[in-house]
């Protein structure tokens, strides 16, 4: 195997169709090697035209449209470049057939999916790090007389997403048996933290792994991906930048909109099993309702920590001029499904014409959720969401109290 000259910063391609394990790789990447040039390519052409300019160290995906994997590999061996470039093949294909073909143009590992991660980090280490060595990477600085407004500005359509909430390595082992991970246990584990459900349910409804209809709540997600792939995307949650909020003021405002997550996915729930409409959607809306908010408070994390100041106003008014922009972008980007979409928005507002009855559902579960303890429900009551599903004012009673 040949290394990468560990003194230079690496320059490293990857390429690979599906988005998030094109974001997965990088993230395992950057934890191993934080200073490392990356080239991201989704497909074999661009792929290419990357490969001409040198790089150290090429992570490609056997299976990638237009050029395959396999050619791409055969293009680089014939190059004849010394020392010999450090090529990882990826594939779906781990039959003896496909393995012996790729075998003559001595690729440096050959790698099946869904990727055992740890064997990834390994070989990486390997190849980018001398024994001891150990890169520390500093936040990046801030543009000179930029102001939190244009930061937040640049950040809104590239944000991360939220913050964990969960504890992943815990929810991870947990689920985890003699006989492999179990997704239920998972699914419980980790059902109450939005960034992950968002994740999760955004990737089983990419374009390598949709199927048959829309994923639209956390279990089908995890059935859709499978189990290496789902604990490989929680886990490489945990790797990135800021993905917990260490700054004790952003970690108050993020547990608030937590408990407003959870309280309206929990009403949603519970108005949806009495009128017999599913309840995972309405709890999966409810939960993801706050998720730009969250994510702005990481990126507010992230200005403080390259040398912004900030105080108590500045996060109120960054959360009132942007939040609702973020969560709207992180939608979109994300591509999650259009009917859980409409009922995130059904939380804050009923738009006009005809309203179903879930989003009815959710609309009434926000007010619901929203409501101070100590003020009764008759406003509520006579509102327009529990008159069009029938809920009396005594059935609101009992929904609170239980």
């Amino acid at each position: 195997m040949t290394a990468v000259d560990s003194s230079a910063v690496p320059h490293v391609l990857i390429a690979e169709a599906d988005p998030w394990v094109r974001e997965l790789l990088s993230q395992v990447l950057l934890s191993v090697r934080c200073d490392a040039r990356l080239s991201v390519c989704s497909d074999g052409q661009e792929a290419l035209q990357a490969i001409k300019t040198r790089p150290d160290l090429i992570i490609v995906d056997r299976e990638l449209p237009g050029i395959d994997g396999l050619e791409l590999l055969r293009t680089v061996r014939h190059q004849r470049r010394t020392p010999v470039v450090p090529f990882i093949l990826l594939s779906s294909r781990n039959d003896i057939a496909s393995v012996r073909e790729a075998l003559p143009l001595a690729p440096t590992a050959y790698l099946t999916k869904p990727l055992n991660i740890d064997a990834l980090k390994e070989r990486l280490h390997d190849l980018l790090l001398t024994a001891g060595q150990e890169i520390s990477c500093e936040t990046p600085a801030l543009k000179p007389n930029m102001s939190l407004a244009s930061f937040l500005e640049s950040r809104r359509a590239t944000s991360d997403g939220g913050p964990l909430l969960a504890d992943v390595q815990v929810a991870v082992k947990r689920s985890l048996n003699p006989h492999g991970l179990n997704l239920k246990v998972l699914e419980e584990e980790v059902r109450t933290d939005p960034q992950i459900t968002a994740v999760l349910i955004a990737a089983a409804n990419s374009a390598a792994n949709h199927r048959d209809g829309a994923v639209q709540t956390l279990l089908q997600a995890l059935h859709t991906l499978g189990s290496t792939q789902s604990m490989n995307l929680i886990l490489g949650l945990s790797l990135k930048r800021s993905a917990r909020l260490s700054e004790p003021l952003l970690a108050e405002h993020a547990e608030r909109f937590w408990e407003l997550s959870l309280h309206t996915a929990e009403y949603g729930r519970t108005l949806a099993r009495v009128l017999e409409l599913d309840q995972e959607r309405c709890y999966c809306a409810g939960l993801l309702h706050c998720l730009g908010d969250l994510a702005l408070l990481r990126c507010l994390q992230e200005w403080k920590l390259a040398g912004g100041a900030l105080d108590e106003a500045a996060i109120a008014d960054s959360l009132e001029t942007f939040g609702a922009a973020f969560g709207s972008a992180l939608r979109t980007r994300w591509r999650l499904p259009l009917e859980l979409r409409e009922l995130i928005a059904a939380v804050y507002q009923l738009g006009g014409g005809v309203y179903s009855r879930d989003a009815l559902v959710m609309n009434l579960a926000a007010q619901m959720a929203r409501l101070p303890a100590n003020e009764g429900l008759e406003a509520i009551a006579n509102g327009k969401a529990a008159r069009l599903l029938q809920i009396s004012l005594p059935e609101l009673n009992r929904l609170r109290r239980g």
